[in-house]
Parts: structure tokens; C-alpha cells; sequence
């Protein structure tokens, strides 16, 4: 399969790109996000995260008769209101992401492979690496491209 994921170019373009849509879009850890959705989700979080460590808090501390234990078990509650909250957001704040997949030609491959080895830390060599990576690049086709390329660039 000769498919290229163009996602995170194409996100960092959507981000910058003033004509996009009405969202203001940053790029955080490599997502694209909508700030109002990103100030949503984090009131969100907080409230239904601490609303649910308050009440457990409350509700525990009439039943346990240990006060610290009480509150440890509240906090496992809090966590347990976080990854409700996330949940919450997730289904409320859809993705701004557009992935895209482009067949590229064996130009596109050279190009690709041009700028990986001009980076720092170049490409390596095939030969350097471990037996399952080597196994997972021929089953995607993509040892032969690497070797055929190493063996070229190394002619020269």
C-alpha cells in the first residue's frame, strides 16, 4: 500500500489557516482543538471531578468511620468523575482533525525519503535494526523502499 497520512500537516494548516471556520484552532500535543471547547471541557472536568469527590466525601464520611479512609475513598471517586468527564467531552466536543490519505508515486517516496535522512539522526541503516521492526516494515512494504535507498545513497 503506497499511502501517505498527511493529518498532522494538514491539522497544523487548519490550525493557521484564518479562513478555516469560526473556531479559534490551536495545536496542543499534536491535536488540533477548538479553545472554547478546550475552556469547556477543562470547567467540565474540574466540576464534575470534584462534584463527585465532594458528594462521595460526604456521603463516605457519614459511613466510614475513619476520616482519612473516607477521603481516600472520595478521591478514587474524584478519579473515577475524571474519566467520566472525559467521556462526557469526548461525546459532547467532536474532533477538528480532517485525516487525509494521498497515494504518492515513487517521486513522492524519494522526496519522503530525502527529507527523513536530512534531519538530524539521518535514516540509519536496515541493517541496525531489531528483527520485529524489520519483520512489520516488510509486511507494510516498506524494507525494500529503506534498503533500495541506503543501497543508492550509499553508491554515491
Amino acid at each position: 500500500m503506497e499511502q501517505q497520512i498527511a493529518a498532522h500537516e494538514r491539522g497544523r494548516a487548519l490550525a493557521h489557516s484564518a479562513e478555516a471556520t469560526d473556531y479559534k484552532l490551536v495545536e496542543i500535543w499534536g491535536d488540533t482543538v477548538d479553545t472554547r471547547h478546550l475552556a469547556w471541557s477543562v470547567v467540565l472536568g474540574i466540576g464534575i471531578s470534584y462534584g463527585a469527590f465532594a458528594v462521595a466525601n460526604r456521603v463516605l464520611a457519614a459511613y466510614v468511620p475513619d476520616v482519612a479512609m473516607a477521603r481516600a475513598y472520595a478521591m478514587l471517586v474524584g478519579l473515577a468523575g475524571c474519566l467520566i468527564a472525559g467521556a462526557v467531552c469526548a461525546k459532547l466536543f467532536k474532533p477538528k482533525r480532517e485525516v487525509v490519505e494521498e497515494a504518492h508515486g515513487a517521486v513522492g517516496r524519494e522526496e519522503v525519503l530525502k527529507q527523513l535522512a536530512s534531519e538530524a539522526g539521518g535514516l540509519g541503516r536496515v541493517a541496525d535494526l531489531p528483527p520485529a521492526v524489520v519483520a512489520e516494515m516488510k509486511e507494510l512494504g516498506l524494507y525494500e523502499l529503506f534498503a533500495d535507498y541506503e543501497k543508492r545513497e550509499g553508491a554515491r
